[in-house]
């Protein structure tokens, strides 16, 4: 798998929403370089495990698909 990366709009986004959220939830201001570094250790930690679950995701509904394909193309011969 290739390493998961951010667009600059994709990545300050989330740099905000951490950073509301430790606002929030914890009464803390995270810096940017503290917010970005939360990201980077989170997007290690569990970008394979997202990316495989959206891979079974996408198989399961290809799968159900391809399982409906006879009912949806099927030609009747009489």
């Amino acid at each position: 798998m290739k390493k998961l990366t951010l667009t600059d709009e994709r990545r300050d986004a989330l740099v905000s929403q951490v950073q509301s959220l430790f606002s929030i939830e914890f009464d803390e201001t995270l810096s940017e370089f503290r917010a970005n570094a939360l990201i980077d250790v989170m997007l290690g930690s569990l970008g394979a495990t997202v990316y495989n679950q959206a891979v079974a995701d996408v198989r399961a509904h290809l799968q159900s698909k391809l399982d409906d394909l006879d009912g949806e193309v099927f030609a009747d011969e009489t």
